[in-house]
C-alpha cells in the first residue's frame, strides 16, 4: 500500500476499506501530510481506513483554507468513485490535530457535510498574537487577527456546529491544547455522543515517526542508548493515540485484534 498523489491530495487505500478519513494536519507541518504524520495514517490504513490526508498552506483566513480544504477533498472523493477506487456509501469521518481541528469544526459549521463523526487531537484556537509569536508586534499595532476571529469560531461551534459523534483527544504535556473548552461548547447539544480521551503525551505526539526509526551505530553509544529510550516513550504514547482512535472508530476493534 503506498500514497498516491490524487488531486493535491495524498491517498492509502487499503484493499476493502470499512471507512474514510478526511485528515488535515498542523498548521506548519500540513504542507506534507503524508510525511509528517505518517506512521499515524498508514497504521490507520493498514487497518482497513481509506485516507485521505489534504495539504494547506496556512493564511490568516481560516474560512477561506476551510473552503479550499472541503473542495479539494471533494473532488479526489468523487474521482476516486467514478473509478470505482471507492464504493459510494463508505462513512466518512474527519480527522485533524491542532489547526486541521478548527478546520474541520469549521467545515461541520459552516458547509453542508454528511461526517460519521470528527476525530479532534489537541485543538486549539488561539489569537494571531498567541499562535504567531514573531506576529506580535505587527498584531498589537493593528487589527491582524484569524478569520473567523477566536470568539467568532467558539461561538460558531457553539450554535452551528452539525457533526454529532466526537473524539476529543488531548495530551498531558501540551501547553496549548485548548480541548477542555472544546469540550464546553460541544456539551450542551452532544454530550452524549462527544468522548474526551486524556492521553500521556505532547503536542507534537502525532508526530513523532522520524524517532521511531532510531538505529544505534555499530558500537552501542550513550547517545544510542537516550535515542532507544525516546523511541520506546514515543511508541508507546503513538500506541496508546491509535489505541484510542481506533477503538473509537470500532468499538469491537480490540476484542478483534485478541482473537
Amino acid at each position: 500500500m503506498n500514497w498516491q498523489d490524487i488531486s493535491s491530495n495524498w491517498v492509502l487505500i487499503p484493499p476493502r476499506p470499512v471507512a474514510l478519513i478526511h485528515f488535515l494536519g498542523g498548521a506548519f507541518v500540513a504542507t506534507a501530510p503524508q510525511a509528517t504524520y505518517r506512521r499515524l495514517l498508514e497504521f490507520l490504513a493498514n487497518k482497513g481506513y481509506a485516507v485521505v490526508a489534504t495539504p494547506f498552506l496556512n493564511t490568516l483566513d481560516h474560512t477561506a483554507i476551510a473552503r479550499q480544504v472541503l473542495q479539494s477533498f471533494e473532488r479526489v472523493l468523487e474521482r476516486l468513485t467514478i473509478n470505482s477506487r471507492l464504493p459510494s456509501y463508505l462513512p466518512i469521518y474527519g480527522m485533524g490535530h491542532s489547526m486541521g481541528c478548527k478546520l474541520h469544526l469549521l467545515i461541520g459549521s459552516l458547509f453542508s457535510v454528511e461526517r460519521a463523526g470528527n476525530i479532534l487531537i489537541s485543538f486549539n484556537n488561539f489569537s494571531v498574537r498567541r499562535a504567531i509569536p514573531f506576529f506580535e508586534p505587527l498584531a498589537l499595532s493593528t487589527s491582524m487577527e484569524f478569520v473567523p476571529s477566536p470568539d467568532e469560531t467558539n461561538r460558531l461551534i457553539a450554535d452551528r456546529y452539525q457533526v454529532r459523534r466526537n473524539l476529543l483527544v488531548q495530551f498531558s504535556n501540551d501547553e496549548i491544547d485548548q480541548t477542555p473548552l472544546l469540550q464546553d461548547l460541544l456539551h450542551p447539544r452532544f454530550a452524549n455522543l462527544t468522548t474526551l480521551k486524556k492521553l500521556v503525551g505532547s503536542h507534537l505526539t502525532p508526530l513523532g515517526q522520524d524517532l521511531l526509526s532510531w538505529q544505534p551505530g555499530s558500537a552501542f553509544t550513550p547517545i544510542d542508548a537516550v535515542g532507544q529510550w525516546m523511541r520506546q516513550e514515543l511508541f508507546r504514547e503513538l500506541a496508546q493515540l491509535e489505541s484510542a482512535i481506533l477503538l473509537w472508530l470500532d468499538p469491537l476493534s480490540m476484542g478483534k485484534q485478541k482473537l
